[in-house]
């Protein structure tokens, strides 16, 4: 590591929680990229106290003490994790060819830098590869390769580039012609995948969704493309808890995943193929996420009096 220089740059999204925020900064900080895009919401003017932390966390950005140019993209408004990160990378993409995307609670291994630089360097032009995920959940495989291939794509610490961000659309305006003429089917042939992701992408479509990151699975399989998943876990996520947006339980089977360190030089696999063992683990954690949403809608609907 000692000889590495990090040129790509770096965008950052950041929203109210200093804390965690401080922890990946001072990652982002050692690595000392050339340039550091960041992006981050507006407080929700009913929450008490949400002013002063969104002020805290912004802080943290005026810490920069290495040769680098910051940008940021501040909205004074709060438009929510669905319109604030989808604007935020549209802006991100529209200003740098390529990047290296970390949300304030994703804290990369040192390592994790490096492997994104060169993944980007080596499939900038492949129109195969989608995205460079550096989160693998723990799933190492048995592989003398530093990485494999996946349809799915981790979004907690990822690089990609313009090409690839080109094909999002928050609104999915495509999803109808797809929903009715048999793509997924096609795409993922298992009829528990099929429903699952239905249902998730019409919500998506519907605007009931308040994320961002389902519209860019979308995106991405759409284009049939492939993701390089690191075969080392290089981002442990420490955003799970009360204060999180979408997943409070730090139980949660992606939650404080441990990291390791990458070696160098990358061992690169001769072949591009989807691997299944990591499409299984996915696979488990939704349906065991599935039938546990389930249980407890059934749950709360049974204690409202509106079971029968």
């Amino acid at each position: 590591m000692s000889n590495f220089q990090l040129t790509t740059p770096v965008a950052l999204i950041i929203f109210n929680r200093p804390e965690t925020t401080m922890r990946v900064f001072e990652e982002v900080r050692a690595a000392q990229p050339p340039k550091l895009l960041v992006v981050a919401d507006g407080a929700r003017p009913h929450r008490e106290g949400e002013a002063e932390r969104v002020e805290q966390a912004r802080a943290v950005i005026k810490q920069v003490d290495w040769d680098c140019e910051v940008l940021t993209n501040y909205s004074e408004v709060n438009l929510g994790c669905r319109g604030r990160v989808s604007s935020g990378l549209d802006w991100v993409f529209e200003t740098v060819e390529e990047a290296i995307v970390l949300e304030d609670d994703c804290l990369p291994h040192p390592t994790f830098f490096r492997f994104c630089q060169e993944m980007l360097d080596r499939y900038r032009h492949d129109e195969r590869v989608g995205v460079i995920a550096g989160t693998n959940f723990g799933q190492n495989l048995q592989q003398p390769y530093s990485y494999y291939f996946s349809r799915y794509l981790p979004i907690t610490g990822w690089a990609s580039w313009r090409r690839v961000w080109k094909y999002y659309d928050v609104t999915m305006k495509m999803f109808p012609e797809v929903r009715d003429n048999g793509v997924l089917q096609a795409l993922l042939g298992e009829p528990f995948l099929v429903k699952y992701w239905m249902k998730v992408f019409e919500s998506a479509y519907q605007g009931h969704e308040t994320t961002w990151d389902y519209q860019f699975i979308f995106a991405v399989w759409m284009q049939n493309m492939v993701n390089v998943i690191s075969n080392v876990n290089l981002i442990t996520n420490i955003g799970f808890g009360t204060d999180a947006t979408h997943v409070a339980d730090p139980n949660f089977p992606t939650a404080n995943v441990p990291y390791e360190p990458m070696e160098f030089p990358l061992k690169h696999p001769p072949y591009i193929n989807k691997e299944t063992h990591f499409s299984e683990y996915i696979r488990k954690v939704l349906l065991t996420w599935s039938i546990s949403h389930r249980v407890k809608r059934k749950v709360k609907s049974l204690v409202a009096g509106n079971g029968h």
